[in-house]
């Protein structure tokens, strides 16, 4: 049985990164017993357009957003990979590197869990990751409208007390409330593409890399 702190998990594309994103990462490490937060930049997303903002600069700005915060690192394989970044893929890549008792928890929005049951190899998530759901303050998952199939999964698997997460590896469901934040990453690209001010709404210096370097201007 394992004992050790779980490590969570948050991809995205971070085009830009922004306080939600790190805002989700803190509270989920405080509220789920996590030992640290492993932020992963999307090279080639395979669910959307491909972002404008080239991968390397969108690992370069997640690198600078958490350079300051102890507990949360940055993986850049996916963005050095030339393939999609499907999620069962990596999270195999982090078994294989951490090995078969680390307990990983994968960090997902709501709306991200409720399509769940279209991701690739879905149902191999449970065996190699806890999943963490960040929900509204007040709401649960069982109060969600969930598809037949995930619906079933989340009676099986829910996890009623987040320490829980600390004893498997991996195969438990869990949700934290997350302080509603309204930033989004498209927000934030309209709002420079019109030569309006983002501050406030993600890093200084991710703000000073977007400055210098001319992004999301048209």
């Amino acid at each position: 049985m394992s004992v050790s702190p779980p490590l969570g998990i948050l991809g995205g594309t971070f085009d830009p990164i922004h306080y939600g994103h790190l805002r989700m990462a803190e509270e989920a490490r405080e509220a789920l017993g996590l030992a640290r937060v492993r932020l992963i930049p999307a090279g080639r997303p395979p669910h959307r357009e491909q972002p404008a903002t080239p991968a390397e600069m969108r690992l370069a700005m997640t690198h600078l957003a958490v350079e300051d915060c102890p507990h949360l690192e940055v993986d850049p394989a996916e963005v050095l990979a030339d393939a999609p970044s499907y999620t069962v893929p990596t999270l195999e890549r982090l078994r294989a590197e951490l090995g078969p008792d680390q307990p990983l928890v994968l960090l997902l929005g709501m709306d991200a869990f409720r399509s769940l049951a279209s991701w690739h190899r879905w149902q191999d998530l449970f065996s190699l990751a806890h999943i963490g759901v960040a929900t509204r303050p007040g709401y649960t998952l069982a109060e969600q409208t969930l598809g037949d199939s995930l619906a079933t999964e989340l009676q099986s698997r829910n996890a009623a007390r987040p320490g829980l997460l600390a004893a498997t590896p991996a195969g438990r469901i869990a949700s934290f409330a997350m302080t509603p934040l309204a930033i989004s990453a498209t927000a934030i690209r309209a709002t420079l593409t019109h030569h309006g001010s983002p501050r406030f709404l993600l890093p200084d210096a991710v703000l000073d890399y977007i400055q210098d370097h001319h992004l999301y201007l048209t």
